[in-house]
């Protein structure tokens, strides 16, 4: 089956997730004194928690699933989904409160129906507000995964025990009253756990005997840490140049916060190697680490690689921390002997912040490739280019017949965006450009 036809198959597989607790509450509850808002406001609670209940499949890194989409698209679209369900409960509770004024002391003794709903619907928007405004807030990336992982599972909670309970609500039990909707929302209930349990204990639990050890930590430019990875005994590791893994160091493999980092390492070599810059409390840290330590991978990961889109030639552009990757697929190709053209616009505040810069002189002599470093700051008398990657840059360098190259940008959101745009401004088809973007909040 190719990738497209199992893409289409998931998007029409999840739309029938979404809708079916739509259509169980629809039948037989076709009673006159609901009213139009009623039911509306009913609809959009229960396609709600369908999507927020499937938001732990989208995380969940089934390969099957990933595979159409790659794993940062599902992420993002993860994101997208949790702003929809914050406007669908939000939605929910203006029409079924209408805002009327309530008594404290009423507002106290309201059933355990209100109650869940409500705790239910403060999780989601304590949810979204902390993973939109994360940076804002100042919240580590490590206490915001946290604290996403119990909200997530509070929302979800209590908005099941809240649908539970409207079976004992006089004018609404219709809804879920009868026998075969209470067992088709217990068999929901039941697929939206297992998916939390394989996630959190069966994954981390078949990884648990099998730790990974750190061999080496190495320095380089643009306070990058450079680490060196073996795995299992007699368990050889393949990975596709260009993909990632999750990766969780000196911790329990049950730990809440593994961090995503690409393969930096040739995948045709037996060790393998990532490559993190100094951007956050972790990251800042990560050089501290010894050899020796255990560490615990769950991956590899993703689709951005030129295995899986192959071409006459390729153009990378790298913004930063994002040229991990794309060196992976540069050092593979070299040890690949392709001969295939390659050209690579690697961007930088400054030249001393150009990781990799003298290896990539010497993958110049290896292999058919052109480096173009773009640094924002550039030094006195510097003869190269200056600013940011733009349309104009790009067409000065781009090889004749540039259309037909494959093209991989990793980097920065805004950078990403816009060496995006300037390609498709130049004729490049859209299906021949490929992005990585691990930015989840």
């Amino acid at each position: 089956m190719t990738l497209a036809v199992r893409g289409v198959s998931w998007v029409f597989a999840y739309l029938g997730v979404v809708i079916a607790p739509l259509v169980f509450a629809a039948i037989g509850a076709g009673e006159p004194h609901h009213g139009f808002w009623t039911n509306f406001s009913v609809a959009l609670a229960f396609t709600g928690l369908a999507m927020m209940g499937l938001e732990f499949a989208l995380v969940a890194r089934f390969r099957s699933v990933a595979a159409p989409f790659g794993q940062d698209g599902l992420l993002q679209f993860h994101r997208q989904i949790g702003l929809a369900g914050l406007a669908f409960v939000g939605v929910h509770v203006a029409i079924s409160t209408r805002w009327h004024a309530v008594p404290t002391s009423a507002a106290l003794r309201a059933p355990a129906l209100v109650w869940f709903g409500v705790a239910a619907a403060a999780a989601v928007v304590v949810l979204v507000v902390t993973s939109v405004w994360r940076r804002w807030l100042r919240l580590s990336y490590e206490l915001w995964h946290v604290a996403h992982t119990v909200l997530a599972v509070v929302a979800v909670a209590c908005a099941l025990v809240h649908v539970y309970l409207i079976n004992e609500h006089p004018g609404l039990a219709s809804y879920v009253g009868t026998l075969w909707k209470q067992l088709l929302w217990g068999l929901m209930s039941a697929a939206f756990i297992s998916l939390l349990g394989w996630v959190r204990v069966i994954r981390p639990l078949a990884r648990r005997g099998r730790p990974w050890r750190l061999e080496r930590v190495g320095r380089e430019r643009g306070q990058t840490t450079t680490l060196v990875l073996t795995p299992p005994p007699g368990e050889p590791f393949r990975f596709d140049p260009g993909q990632f893994a999750w990766f969780t160091f000196g911790r329990s493999p049950f730990s809440l916060t593994p961090h995503p980092f690409s393969f930096s390492s040739s995948a045709e070599r037996n060790e393998v190697e990532i490559a993190v810059r100094a951007l956050g409390d972790f990251t800042s840290r990560i050089g501290e680490l010894a050899p020796g330590t255990k560490v615990y991978v769950d991956g590899p990961h993703g689709v951005f690689s030129i295995d899986a889109d192959e071409g006459p030639g390729f153009c990378f552009i790298a913004g930063g921390v994002g040229i991990t990757g794309l060196l992976s697929m540069l050092r593979t190709m070299a040890d690949r002997a392709d001969v295939r053209p390659a050209i690579l616009i690697y961007a930088n505040r400054d030249w001393e912040n150009a990781a990799f810069r003298d290896e990539l002189g010497r993958l110049q002599e290896r292999m058919t490739l052109s480096v173009v470093h773009v640094l924002e700051r550039p030094p006195a008398n510097w003869p190269g280019e200056a600013g940011y990657v733009t349309r104009d840059i790009l067409s000065r360098h781009l090889p004749p017949g540039y259309r037909r190259l494959q093209f991989f940008i990793c980097g920065p959101a805004p950078m990403m965006d816009a060496a995006q745009n300037a390609l498709l401004d130049l004729g490049v088809p859209g299906e021949r450009v490929h992005t990585e973007r691990f930015t989840m909040v």
